[in-house]
């Protein structure tokens, strides 16, 4: 009678046990499974512009797969020996777009772009801007000079909208925004505004405008005289012709000549018209 009565109790527990059973598996199947992860190589320090990438200056990072980045590199090595063009934060992941070409170099080199060319040209610290021209900001370059076709000194604007990679020393702005006076400084030329430079620094002094980063216009404004800066204005065109009253020539009589001549105690004149 007992056995009985426990074998109906396990058969009642089993059968209340069989439904809670179904539905904590149901649960546990409906969870989600934990995302699928990539890892990504990144800087394991901050970097600075310029710096070559070494293996003690990169690390993997895990990055959700389904968030994958553009042009990210899944090993060190692919890395190895590039350039960086802009700095980078700790664990901030390393992108093509941030790398300089491979084989292009270190440094400054590394900034230039395929087909263009830097130029480093004085500054004037007076009375320019050189104390706000800071990497990667945007100016006009003027130069005074004189020519054959001025013989007065002009200005002319010689450069436009071209951007500066270096001011002095520094590749990058100073990460405190401080102004910091240079003599020289380094444009981002193509091969014909090298030129330009090269020549305009040779006839004269040159002088950097500085502009807003956005603006992309390009003056045709005529080179700026003496005679402009003074506001000075055209002597007056003489009158015309046809209102100047015609004076009527008067026609003078010519005067004859006497020839006198003497022989002896005889004298004859003659008149020649």
């Amino acid at each position: 009678m007992l056995a009985r009565r426990l074998m109906f109790a396990f058969l009642a527990a089993l059968l209340a046990a069989v439904p809670t059973t179904i539905w904590l598996g149901g649960r546990v199947l409906a969870r989600p499974a934990a995302p699928a992860e990539k890892r990504y190589v990144a800087a394991a320090r901050a970097l600075d512009a310029g710096e070559l990438l070494k293996p003690d200056n990169v690390s993997l990072v895990s990055w959700p797969a389904a968030d994958a980045l553009s042009g990210a590199f899944a090993r060190p090595e692919d890395v190895a020996g590039r350039t960086i063009l802009y700095p980078l934060a700790a664990g901030e992941p390393v992108l093509e777009r941030d790398l300089a070409a491979a084989g292009s170099g270190a440094g400054l080199s590394a900034k230039i772009p395929a087909g263009m060319r830097a130029i480093g040209l004085k500054s004037d610290e007076v009375a320019g801007v050189a104390g706000f021209l800071f990497p990667g900001t945007r100016v006009d370059a003027l130069v005074t000079l004189r020519d054959g076709d001025h013989p007065q000194p002009v200005a002319s604007i010689v450069l436009q909208d071209v951007q500066v990679l270096a001011a002095g020393h520094q590749m990058q702005p100073d990460p405190e925004g401080k102004n910091v006076s240079v003599d020289v400084v380094t444009l981002l030329l193509t091969p014909r505004d090298a030129e330009k430079a090269v020549l305009a620094s040779s006839q004269g002094s040159i002088h950097f405008v500085l502009r807003n980063g956005a603006d992309r216009g390009q003056s045709n404004d005529a080179p700026v005289g003496l005679a402009q800066l003074a506001n000075a204005s055209p002597p007056p065109a003489p009158a015309a012709a046809a209102n100047v009253p015609r004076i009527a020539a008067v026609p003078v009589a010519a005067k004859p000549y006497v020839v006198e001549t003497i022989l002896g105690n005889k004298t004859t004149s003659e008149k020649f018209e």
